[in-house]
């Protein structure tokens, strides 16, 4: 073989191998906005949190090429089905209304849904104790469905992410935020949150609330989500999830 049809050989070899491991990288749809301690930017912006390490650790098990893409939330779903990314793992509960669009995995973490209040109110996580309280919710959460659903008598404030409904929490423009137990246990216990407390959960509603929370891939993209559960069960099983979640919280979330 002469020189010329040498290096063409070794270039479409080159190519073709490139071709295949871009073929194989699985981008991972995170949401953009900082959601501690499961996903932030540190101060080199990078991606680190509690759901990071999840993320990596079940790639690895499950022997996946995974790129973490931040994606705004409320347009993570069409980032989903438009091909732009081929997961989420981005706190997002298994529920009814989802699966009509997407597919989910097996659940790698669940927790309550609770009401956080300023210390000095006297408010439980009811409706009746919040009838008549302005109540803040992040936009395209199972939390707005659910204060929708539960809360006709609270006015809701609708805030495109949980920070943003924190920041007003804390500034007195609204009385109660509901979101997930753990992000409002970060946020109760930094000083921006001392202000507040975590009133209680509310009373559980799976139709609205979900069966965990899940990675969500498209529909028909079974190998990924088979991939993704083996993954999950390996993390699960060799203590990896065990590990990680030691290092942010002091019981499971599982």
């Amino acid at each position: 073989m002469n020189v010329k049809k040498l290096l063409a050989s070794s270039l479409a070899a080159a190519v073709l191998s490139a071709g295949i491991a871009s073929a194989e990288e699985v981008k991972i749809g995170i949401a953009a906005e900082p959601y501690p301690p499961f996903a932030s930017l540190d101060s080199s912006g990078n991606w680190v949190g509690w759901e990071v390490d999840v993320i990596n650790a079940v790639c690895a098990a499950a022997e996946l090429d995974c790129v973490i893409t931040p994606v705004a939330w409320d347009g993570i779903i069409p980032s989903l089905t438009g091909q732009q990314i081929d997961a989420i793992m981005a706190s997002m509960s298994i529920t009814e209304e989802r699966l009509k669009t997407i597919d989910f995995s097996d659940p790698y973490y669940n927790t309550p849904a609770v009401i956080v209040a300023d210390k000095s109110m006297d408010i439980e996580a009811t409706p009746e104790s919040l009838a008549g309280k302005v109540v803040g919710i992040q936009a395209s959460t199972i939390h707005q469905a659910y204060a929708q659903e539960y809360f006709k008598d609270s006015e809701l404030r609708v805030y495109q992410t949980q920070d943003e409904a924190n920041q007003d929490l804390f500034a007195g423009r609204i009385d109660a935020t509901q979101a997930d137990s753990i992000a409002m246990a970060d946020f109760v216990n930094s000083d921006a949150g001392a202000c507040c407390e975590i009133k209680g959960a509310v009373k559980d509603d799976p139709a609205i609330l979900g069966r965990g929370v899940g990675a969500g891939v498209r529909k028909g993209q079974d190998d990924l989500r088979e991939a993704l559960n083996k993954g999950i069960a390996a993390i699960l099983a060799d203590g990896t999830h065990e590990k990680i979640t030691s290092n942010y919280f002091s019981a499971s979330i599982y």
